[in-house]
């Protein structure tokens, strides 16, 4: 290797990557090295140094096309999880609907949602101010009664003040710009119903000579400080629960990002190794898997073999064998043998990366019944300005005198009445009950989307292991043969496989000491993957594994081979132990299938529900599971991306899905179907898919979950009908129709009484689904 002279660097003709920083630079001669043949470029002389001092790190680093786009560069961009349309470079709010942005795809690098600080800050800085004027509002007069020169107004205005003005500014603004977007949304109902009450009672302590002597009590205007500090604290604690929600499904969604390991050993064409961060890894790179590490990424076995455990991907317990052609997905665990992998799939387009993007995207969803509450409160706002403006004009031209007075009552007391505190609790009350009511019986819904359209549901998709099995191998049967006993057998075999960590093994193991056959001690050890073992136990050659492994050794017996068929038609995996090269037996070993699944399968199918079971197992298990429950439809031999495929036909055929699993690989299906049904003896990534979680992991849960589903659609109906109604008929009178027949004019005293027992109607009704 040698330094050019500056003379002697070619021309800057065209950019170049920096091999050290991966930098487009221009062909610099004073940044210049040439190595090997070929000139490189950088970007600064300290890239230089590096280079020089060992080129072998940097080389073939930037010299191939640039890896996708990673989970950390994808959250650079912000959208909106009710209007994916939306989206951004950086946080913000939706311009349609004022809620927060969040990322599109999570990253390790992201800390706490910056929004959720700052509301978490304002709602501990206000909530004192909030409940102090609450409490002088409601219980205040005997102490300012003791105190003459303290008036009641001026102490509530000066502690709701930095409430309303700091405080509730962020949804102040998100009001303007509903306003000034013509999106109008709930967020324009909350900024009206706070600025009016605050606006109307800092008028009334001001001046609280424009109003007539009517609204005054004591010689004092009444003030609705109260009304608009509580609504601004609520406000912020709905928020605070909200974002709490979202930023527990973004944690969940990094922690699957985390099971990929952090760096990857690069086999270097000049025949060096070196350890290199993930993201550096490319499309045609060679690695090193040692044993015991995890894939780095999805890619092909050209050299060695071993047992890889995809159970992370598959939801099977049962390694398997990878030797040179053999595929390997990325994150999946390596066992205690070593091969060398070529990189096919990097970045954003492994396995992992598919399915964390699948999840991502599903759960950007909105709930039916919230568009539909927005678009009637976009109506409703334009509707509630046209009364009070036209109550004003209406007063202000002819009514009695003061006009002016009373033309400003009753618009506030439009205002006032038409807060939609009763239309924004009709369906977060009906949710919070229907939530804690769900809970008390062992089914969590994630949001309102899932109570909505789990009663929709005709078709249910289940996983089989974890789902309707018990998601771990256990004993099923031994058979014996040429006069062995069968716990003779069972012994010797479980002192061979105790050497083993294969997951089948275990289930061999503890079967014989269930029986108080203790496991001895075997020599000789060797197993020959995906086949079986062999060695010699108390003196005697001994083999156990498939019939391909022991075949060779003597002739099958036609009954045992019969009966090895039909524990396999039964879901069982079978393997053959022989003694001194003579066949001693068969032993079987099965994932038993849960207690409750039957008497769950069977309500389900009362409650109209078909039944299709989608597994990672074969399909002559798939078969054997779903004839013993009576399942309608099986597919065997399910990825993770057919799993979703097999969600989306049949959504296109009309039907109303819900997929039930346990394990990562269920995630796609999870998030893709209408409702995803995680067990709570499953991943947390399944829950996190999942949006509704049985937490024992019984699917009985699922017909007691569609039953309240009914119940709480319902009740929400209900609340937003009364709602409604409420505003149909108060509006009106706090306008003023009443006056003409019967000289009512609705003080704003009155207008928020009745507001406040809107809204304990909505939440009363709301507490009768604790029986539901």
């Amino acid at each position: 290797m040698k330094t050019i002279p500056i003379a002697a660097a070619p021309p800057p003709d065209k950019p170049h990557i920096d091999p050290v920083c991966g930098m487009k630079v221009a062909a610099n001669p004073q940044r210049h090295v040439f190595h090997e043949g070929t000139d490189y470029y950088f970007c600064c002389p300290k890239c230089v140094e590096k280079f020089s001092a060992d080129p072998a790190k940097y080389l073939h680093k930037h010299d191939v096309p640039a890896a996708p786009p990673t989970a950390a560069e994808a959250a650079a961009t912000y959208t909106c999880p009710m209007h994916p349309e939306i989206r951004q470079q950086g946080p913000g709010t939706c311009p349609k609907c004022g809620m927060a942005l969040e990322p599109e795809m999570p990253s390790l690098d992201t800390g706490e949602d910056p929004e959720l600080v700052d509301f978490r800050r304002r709602f501990l800085v206000t909530l004192p101010f909030s409940a102090a004027v609450f409490m002088l509002a409601m219980f205040g007069g005997p102490v300012f009664a003791g105190m003459p020169g303290l008036s009641p107004n001026w102490t509530q205005l000066v502690l709701t003040t930095p409430v309303v003005l700091w405080g509730a500014w962020p949804f102040l603004e998100r009001a303007v710009a509903s306003v000034v977007t013509w999106n109008l949304n709930m967020w324009t109902l909350i900024g009206l119903g706070v600025v009016a009450a605050y606006a109307y009672s800092v008028v009334a302590t001001v001046a609280p000579g424009v109003f007539p002597e009517s609204f005054k009590e004591h010689g004092q205007v009444a003030v609705y400080f109260e009304a608009a500090a509580v609504i601004v604290s609520l406000t912020l604690m709905g928020q605070l629960l909200e974002l709490g929600a979202r930023g527990r499904t973004a944690e969940a969604l990094k922690k699957l990002l985390g099971l990929a390991p952090k760096t990857a050993r690069r086999l270097n064409r000049d025949g060096t190794e070196a350890d290199i961060e993930l993201s550096h890894v490319h499309v045609g790179d060679k690695l090193r898997v040692r044993p015991g590490e995890k894939v780095p990424v999805d890619g092909i076995v050209v050299e060695g073999r071993s047992n890889v455990d995809e159970s992370m991907v598959t939801g099977e317990p049962v390694p398997v064998e990878k030797a040179e052609g053999s595929k390997v997905i990325g994150a999946t665990q390596n066992g205690t043998g070593a091969f060398v992998m070529q990189a096919e799939r990097v970045g954003s387009e492994t396995v992992l990366a598919r399915i964390v993007k699948s999840v991502a995207e599903a759960q950007r969803s909105r709930a039916p019944m919230q568009r539909m509450a927005d678009a009637v409160a976009g109506w409703f706002v334009l509707v509630v300005f046209a009364i009070a403006v036209a109550s004003f004009v209406a007063w202000a031209t002819v009514g009695p005198e003061p006009r002016w007075a009373h033309a400003v009552v009753a618009a506030v007391s439009v205002l006032i009445i038409a807060c939609p505190c009763a239309l924004g609790l009709a369906t977060p009350m009906s949710i919070m009950v229907a939530m804690g009511r769900g809970a008390a019986s062992g089914v969590l819904f994630r949001d309102a989307e899932a109570i909505e359209r789990l009663r929709g549901v005709d078709t249910l998709v289940i996983d089989k292991t974890g789902t309707l099995t018990v998601g771990k191998p256990a004993f099923r049967a031994i058979e014996t043969a040429n006069g062995f006993a069968a716990d003779e057998v069972l012994r010797i075999a479980a002192t061979l496989e105790l050497a083993s960590e294969h997951p089948l093994a275990e289930a061999l193991v503890a079967e014989a000491r269930r029986r108080g056959l203790e496991p001895g001690f075997a020599e000789s050890f060797s197993s020959v993957t995906g086949q079986g073992v062999q060695g010699r136990v108390e003196g005697r050659s001994v083999a156990v594994g498939s019939a391909a492994f022991v075949r060779t050794a003597f002739a099958f017996l036609p009954e045992l081979d019969a009966r090895a068929e039909s524990l396999r038609g039964e879901g069982a995996s079978v393997f053959f132990v022989t003694l001194d090269g003579a066949l001693a037996g068969l032993v079987a070993v099965a994932d038993p299938i849960k207690e409750s699944t039957a008497d769950a399968i069977a309500e389900l199918h009362r409650a109209g529900l078909r039944i299709v079971m989608a597994t990672g197992d074969g399909a002559t298990t798939a078969h054997a599971v779903a004839k013993t429950l009576g399942i309608d439809e099986v597919h065997g031999d399910q990825t993770p991306e057919s799993k979703a495929a097999l969600v989306a036909k049949l959504q296109k055929e009309g039907r109303r899905v819900a997929m039930a699993g346990d394990g990562i690989n269920d995630a796609p299906a999870l998030a893709r179907a209408d409702v995803g049904i995680a067990m709570g003896t499953g991943t947390d990534i399944a829950m996190a898919s999942g949006k509704v979680t049985l937490v024992k992991g019984d699917l009985r849960g699922i017909a007691r979950a569609r039953a309240l589903s009914e119940a709480t659609v319902a009740n929400m109906k209900q609340n937003l009908a009364w709602a409604l109604g409420y505003n149909a008929l108060g509006v009106p009178i706090a306008a003023g129709v009443l006056y003409p027949v019967f000289g009512l004019l609705l003080s704003p005293m009155v207008a928020a009484l009745a507001m406040s027992f809107s809204s304990v109607s909505v939440v009363a009704n709301a507490l009768r689904l604790r029986k539901a």
